[in-house]
């Protein structure tokens, strides 16, 4: 996020980041696999959180399906 980020809220400029994974369709939840990556920016004043894809990894995605 850049610097100059400011909550479409209430304006607060200050915020933290972080991620999750979800599962996708049936088959993923069959097997749970997460094969949906997502990061998060939440206002520190409001707790406001917009929430942004990412990319993922196939091979990742197969490592949590055989490990998890």
């Amino acid at each position: 996020m850049p610097s100059t980020w400011k909550c479409p809220k209430c304006s607060n400029t200050y915020y933290e980041t972080d991620q999750f994974q979800a599962t996708g369709g049936t088959f993923s939840k069959l097997f749970d696999v997460q094969n949906k990556k997502f990061s998060t920016v939440t206002c520190t004043k409001c707790k406001y959180t917009e929430i942004y894809k990412a990319d993922t990894s196939d091979l990742g995605n197969i490592f949590d399906f055989l490990f998890d």
